[in-house]
Parts: structure tokens; C-alpha cells; sequence
């Protein structure tokens, strides 16, 4: 009997041995992706702001509310892609003035890596884009090294190297910091006169937008906990003369949204490591103990 015991107990083992790397490193690997289904509503505020008002004509300083919310589209998830969309509406609380600035991003990316995918109609505001690099997330178990990230008002990817390690709200995170340079992003019409500029009619100006984007990461999952974006846009005319700031703003995760991003990465984190760590770990012991015990069963029951 007890040789029988121990058989089964050693074929148990077995199984949980063989069990334990299937699960971390096949298993695993594929269930941890970002969701087809995403819904996410994050909040920013800018103090001290100033931009051109095209409604007024004149430049006006106040405080901003910006709204960004994110939706998957699930109907163009297939495979490895997954598709969202990301829509940011901008207000100013200070002067009343509503949608001072709205912007529409369409993304597809690699739903495991988080690099984006150029399909399914990516665009900003219906004007079409490639996206490169990291588009909503940085990586699953992010390093401390340079990764590409996707600008939505450049249309292109740019650095965000590494600059340390910090805690957030109780969470250990990693802290991208990105440049973007002086890029021209729109050439529009405006009254000679709104500009500084004496003369009538009006007169072609150039935005130029440049920004420092600093990301707060937790590793593990990826996902972006706290930001701060410092934008600089100018309107130049063709001589290359700077006449009126578009926007100027620092641009922060309120604290209410730092709160919550915190709370989904940290559940995010406990439930991949459970899943590469936690569970995997825990079959192994299981299975060498029952293999050690089979073992000893099999040769006293011989």
C-alpha cells in the first residue's frame, strides 16, 4: 500500500514541478496584457496659466482644468493589439471659458509590450498618425533605462530616460523624464492687431510647442501613477519673431487622481506577481515536498 502511496504522491509532485515554469514563464506571460476594455478618467490642474484666447483676441491667465478621459475599443482588439481612444478637454476656471483647448488621440499598441501599432485608424484630432514607441503605458516590468514614448501634439516618439527611483503615496516608482523640443504643430490666421502688430487685416502665424514631461511609473505593472507636463507654446510669425504665448502651463495629476492611479497599479502589481512569483513558488515547494515524501513512502513500502 504504501508504495502505492508513494508512487502517486511522486507522480503529484511531478506534475506541480513541471506545473510551476509553465505557469511563470508561458502561463503568465499571457495573461498579463493591457485590457481591451480599458475606462479611465484621470484629472490635471494648471495653476498660474496663460494662453491666447482665439475667442477674445488677447492672451488670459488663469487656472486649468483639464479632463483626459480613456476608452477601449474592444470591436478592433484582435490578437496581440488592442485599440483605445483618449479624449482631453482643457478649461479655464478662472475666466469661465470652456474646451479652450480639445484634443482627440486614437491608439492601437502591442496589448503585452505597450509599443504602438500603426492600423485601425490611429489619428489625432481624424488626422492620421503612426504611433512609435510607448503609447498609453510604458512596459510590463519596466527598466531603468531610455524608452521611446509617443508625443500626441508632435505626432512622433521621443525619449524619456530614466531619472530615478521615488515613492509615491507608499508605492515604490520609477521617474521617466521626457523633452520634447521647439516643434512647429499648426500655422493658422489671426488679426494683425491681436499679435501687437500694427497694421490691418490679418496675418499667418506659426505654433511652436516644446515640453518637459515627467512620468512617475510603478515597474511591475507599467502603469503611469503621477505626471507632470510643463508646456510651451508660442506664436511666431514668419520672421521668427515670438509675439503671444498659446499656452503656457505646468499641468499636474491632481491628488485625488494620483489616489486612484496609485490604487489600480498597486492592485495591478499584486496580481502579477501572484501569478509569476507568488503562485509559481508555491507549486514548486509543493511539488518537491510531495516528491521527497513519495519517495520515502515508495521505499518503505518496498
Amino acid at each position: 500500500m504504501g508504495r502505492v502511496v508513494g508512487i502517486v504522491l511522486v507522480g503529484i509532485g511531478a506534475f506541480l514541478v513541471t506545473l510551476s515554469p509553465l505557469l511563470r514563464f508561458q502561463v503568465a506571460e499571457r495573461l498579463i496584457a493591457a485590457p481591451a476594455d480599458q475606462y479611465l478618467v484621470t484629472t490635471l490642474e494648471a495653476e498660474d496659466a496663460e494662453y491666447f484666447s482665439a475667442g477674445d483676441l488677447k492672451v488670459l491667465k488663469g487656472s486649468l482644468d483639464i479632463t483626459v478621459t480613456t476608452k477601449g475599443d474592444v470591436r478592433q482588439a484582435e490578437g496581440d493589439r488592442v485599440v483605445w481612444e483618449q479624449f482631453t478637454s482643457v478649461n479655464d476656471k478662472t475666466n469661465n471659458r470652456s474646451g479652450i483647448l480639445l484634443t482627440e488621440f486614437r491608439g492601437a499598441f502591442n496589448k503585452y509590450t505597450g509599443e504602438g501599432i500603426n492600423c485601425c485608424g490611429t489619428s489625432v484630432d481624424e488626422k492620421p498618425v503612426a504611433p512609435s514607441g510607448q503609447v498609453f503605458q510604458f512596459p510590463f516590468n519596466a527598466e531603468k533605462k531610455t524608452y521611446k514614448v509617443f508625443n500626441t501634439v508632435t505626432g512622433r516618439a521621443f525619449d524619456a530616460q530614466f531619472a530615478g527611483e521615488e515613492v509615491v503615496n507608499g508605492l515604490p516608482v520609477y521617474r521617466y523624464e521626457q523633452i520634447i523640443p521647439a516643434t512647429k504643430i499648426d500655422t493658422l490666421e489671426v488679426p494683425a492687431s491681436a499679435m501687437g502688430i500694427d497694421k490691418s487685416g490679418d496675418v499667418e502665424v506659426e505654433r511652436w510647442y516644446d515640453a518637459r514631461i515627467t512620468y512617475w511609473v510603478e515597474p511591475v505593472s507599467g502603469a503611469p501613477v503621477k505626471q507632470e507636463q510643463r508646456r510651451h507654446d508660442v506664436l511666431k510669425t514668419a520672421d521668427g519673431i515670438e509675439r503671444k504665448p498659446a499656452l503656457v502651463a505646468t499641468a499636474r495629476y491632481t491628488p485625488q487622481t494620483v489616489d486612484e492611479m496609485v490604487r489600480t497599479a498597486t492592485d495591478a502589481k499584486n496580481q502579477i506577481t501572484l501569478l509569476t512569483t507568488s503562485i509559481p513558488v508555491a507549486l514548486l515547494v509543493a511539488g518537491l515536498v510531495l516528491l521527497a515524501v513519495g519517495v520515502v513512502f515508495a521505499m518503505r513500502g518496498g
